[in-house]
């Protein structure tokens, strides 16, 4: 019987085994791509397939950006290049190891730390000017946490920019290819709901412990922690059938008052 309570470190190592074998969000910048972002040539996700509006981001020179569950290489090297002064947090120890790569490549500092965001972050209060947080709440229980804690560790005026999940993936099944199938209620957590031989089938699949989230959760929890909701855009996966059915995705750009 395993300890649920643990539950973040199977996603820990799920993430180690998708970077190690190459999923798309563990493949760091090149060298050229970092060269063009230093000329203004740039762009990062937030959710599959668009990018961020540039127009949601403040001036780069001297800000200071949390990359929340952001470890890879891919969006706090184009950070980086354009002048801010970058952390990244994540649970991956193999996403960090991307991140540790491109600095040493290109020749920038940028402060590295493993945690896991369902407890108390370590930093202190009003420490960031900007929060960049890709889709990857779906790994954690307690949203309301999340959001409470960039609410605290970012300044008064700063910014946080969310990528999530609205919930289809886990309603719906996808075979990639010709079929959809309603297999799950939402909200979806495996903790409460899922029994022993399905907890244990969810860990043997390799897709870690994953959850889905209520817009109540998503945006309510960031306007409970006192955020002002400024701009979303909607997003769909980069492969799949469903993807040609409705967005699964949504970005918010929202600012601590």
């Amino acid at each position: 019987m395993h300890d649920r309570t643990k539950y973040t470190e199977i996603n820990s190592r799920t993430w180690d085994h998708w970077a190690r074998t190459g999923i798309d969000w563990s493949i760091p910048i090149t060298h050229v791509e970092y060269a063009k972002a230093k000329e203004g040539e740039w762009g990062v996700y937030l959710t599959p397939t668009k990018f961020v509006p540039r127009e949601w981001f403040p001036r780069f020179q001297g800000t200071k950006i949390l990359g929340l569950a952001s470890g890879g290489g891919q969006q706090m090297p184009i950070f980086a290049a354009l002048g801010a002064e970058c952390t990244v947090f994540d649970y991956s120890e193999e996403q960090l190891a991307r991140e540790r790569e491109v600095a040493a490549r290109e020749g920038y500092h940028i402060r590295i730390i493993k945690g896991d965001m369902a407890k108390p972050l370590p930093f202190e209060d009003e420490e960031f000017d900007v929060i960049f947080h890709p889709v990857s709440n779906c790994y954690v229980e307690n949203v309301y946490h999340v959001w409470n804690e960039c609410y605290r560790v970012l300044r008064r005026g700063g910014v946080l920019l969310a990528g999530m999940d609205n919930g289809l993936n886990f309603l719906v099944e996808d075979d990639g290819q010709s079929s959809l199938a309603i297999v799950n209620k939402l909200p979806y957590n495996p903790l409460r709901n899922a029994t022993d031989e399905e907890y244990q089938r969810l860990i043997d699949s390799g897709y870690g412990i994953q959850f889905s989230h209520t817009l109540e959760e998503q945006i309510g929890g960031q306007l409970k922690a006192g955020f002002i909701l400024t701009d979303l855009y909607e997003d769909r996966d980069r492969t799949g059938l469903l993807r040609e059915y409705a967005p699964q995705y949504f970005a918010t750009r929202a600012v601590k008052p």
